[in-house]
């Protein structure tokens, strides 16, 4: 049956993460490890943190079942997911999926924290170990895409000389970080990555926005410097933190398009 749940999965992830690795650029803010750089290699490994960290989590969750709260360290289970390389894989291959996979850990330790029934820690459990397995498809597609040359090598700044287009995609990339960080309740560091992200990509294309739609640009600055670190700053759960990103992918989808339009037209003057 997990044979045959991996493989749905993998399969249901595979043209969604297409456009996904291919477009957007691969950073990262941390020491990563240069086994990111080969992921093909690094599979066996991944796997088999997976298969630890799921038995590692159940057995904490058995116990608290049985024995209690005071029988378990929920704080435990943070430090399983950040001891293993496959952390880190997937951090920065599919960020969507990373952040589940934190709010699957958090559900079950607040379960636990909170002396909730072991049934809702089990509840949040197989939220967490569905995507893990989903995360485990997404960085084996990914290890496709490297080996046939289609990722960059993992970067730890922005790529200089992008256009504007291009600017577009690492910002939804960042906002997507945003909901990581928020999930692992780094909040101060989601915060600063919209901070950041307003101030050193999307200012950089507003002016040719403002040309081509600037009700577009006042909305995304309301997105970006009220409503974003709002949501963040009153504690919003992580799903409305994601709502409001979402939105603002819609939006951001929008202002690429115009400046494609506006690149093209640039192209065809000179």
């Amino acid at each position: 049956m997990k044979a045959v749940f991996k493989s749905a999965t993998t399969l249901g992830v595979s043209l969604l993460l297409m456009s996904t690795f291919v477009a957007q650029p691969v950073l990262a803010n941390g020491p990563i490890g240069e086994h990111v750089n080969h992921l093909q290699a690094n599979i066996k490994d991944y796997s088999e943190e997976v298969e630890w960290m799921i038995g590692k989590v159940d057995t904490m969750v058995s116990d608290y079942e049985s024995k209690g709260a005071k029988a378990v360290k929920s704080d435990d289970l943070i430090e399983y997911w950040e001891s293993v390389k496959f952390h880190s894989a997937i951090e920065t291959n599919y960020v969507p999926v990373y952040a589940s996979i934190w709010q699957g850990i958090y559900g079950v330790k607040m379960a636990i924290d909170n002396n909730k029934p072991a049934s809702d820690a089990r509840k949040q459990q197989a939220a967490m170990n569905a995507a893990l397995w989903q995360g485990l498809g997404a960085v084996k597609l990914a290890a496709q895409f490297q080996q046939k040359g289609l990722l960059a090598n993992v970067k730890a700044t922005a790529t200089a000389g992008m256009t504007q287009s291009a600017t577009i995609d690492e910002i939804k990339h960042k906002l997507d970080r945003v909901v990581a960080k928020y999930a692992e309740r780094l909040s101060d560091e989601a915060t600063n990555i919209v901070h950041d992200t307003y101030l050193h990509l999307f200012e950089g294309v507003e002016g040719t926005l403002i040309e081509q739609d600037a009700k577009l640009v006042e909305v995304l600055e309301k997105d970006f410097n009220v409503t974003l670190p709002k949501a963040i700053a009153d504690n919003k759960s992580v799903d409305e933190v994601r709502d409001v990103i979402t939105d603002m992918h819609t939006k951001l989808d929008r202002a690429k398009v115009l400046l494609e339009k506006a690149e093209k037209a640039r192209k065809d003057v000179f």
